[in-house]
């Protein structure tokens, strides 16, 4: 009985850790669909000016991301700043932002897409944006975390879009809450770089995970009550001193019988 008490408790262990596991997955589930919401209320809504999503605190509200906006003045070509290893057309590429002086004298940067590398540590050529004053269309991205790795990267190069860290190379009133990714320029330049994908609508497997996690919890029990039922049939079978049941004598080969007769005739 202390043996099976054991098992019970080993069966509620790891259903505690089944049901924590489950509702983690269904926590990133509901993030997940959070995020599929935003997109879809913000990804194509119209541009607005920029100072109606970001204020004078240079702050992005979580609920504005995504959402476009219009940003009127110049790029600051003489600061423009490379982003390594960022994963587009099945490469590590680099992604190029340059400062943008608004006509609110802010700096914001932009996004303007991507390079695929060079030869060195370099792409062999960056496409120049347009030159005097342009009307830039952008959705608002947060900036990301300094590498945890604390790699670094060459002059004139960032690891990350960190806008803390890219304020300090570059001068000016800097906007540190939010970036634009590019949708548009007007007049438009030269070249283009490569574009953004739109984010995917994939909810991913967090949902069919939680529910394996359920059901694993459930399997556990029964695998322990047909452990403790098979202990008692045993142990029934014991005291009441039935039999192991007899496996009946496997019956030889008809073939391997006459080959034996063979044998035994030729000795």
């Amino acid at each position: 009985m202390t043996r099976w008490a054991v098992y019970v408790l080993i069966a509620i262990g790891f259903a505690i850790a089944c049901v924590f596991l489950s509702q983690w997955q269904f926590d990133r589930n509901a993030t997940r669909e959070e995020q599929i919401a935003l997109v879809d209320q913000n990804y194509d809504a119209d541009p607005v000016p920029l100072a109606d999503l970001i204020g004078a605190d240079g702050e992005l509200q979580p609920d504005d991301e995504w959402h476009p906006v219009v940003l009127r003045g110049e790029y600051l070509v003489d600061e423009q700043l490379l982003v390594r290893n960022r994963p587009h057309g099945g490469t590590s590429a680099f992604e190029v932002l340059v400062p943008f002086q608004d006509a609110d004298g802010r700096v914001f940067i932009v996004d303007r897409g991507w390079v695929p590398p060079g030869d060195g540590d370099s792409p062999d050529s960056v496409a120049a944006p347009p030159s005097g004053d342009v009307e830039v269309i952008v959705r608002l991205r947060p900036g990301e975390q300094v590498p945890a790795s604390g790699r670094g990267a060459p002059e004139g190069q960032v690891p990350t879009i960190n806008l803390p860290t890219i304020a300090e190379l570059v001068g000016g009133d800097v906007i540190t809450g939010a970036y634009g990714q590019l949708i548009s320029e007007e007049p438009a330049a030269n070249t283009a770089l490569g574009g953004f994908s739109s984010p995917t609508d994939d909810p991913g497997p967090h949902l069919s995970y939680a529910i394996q996690w359920i059901l694993f919890a459930i399997m556990g029990f029964i695998f322990i009550g047909y452990i403790i039922r098979t202990e008692i049939v045993k142990h029934r079978e014991e005291v009441e001193g039935i039999p192991a049941p007899v496996k009946a004598p496997r019956r030889r080969d008809k073939d391997a019988d006459v080959e034996d007769e063979l044998l035994d005739a030729n000795v």
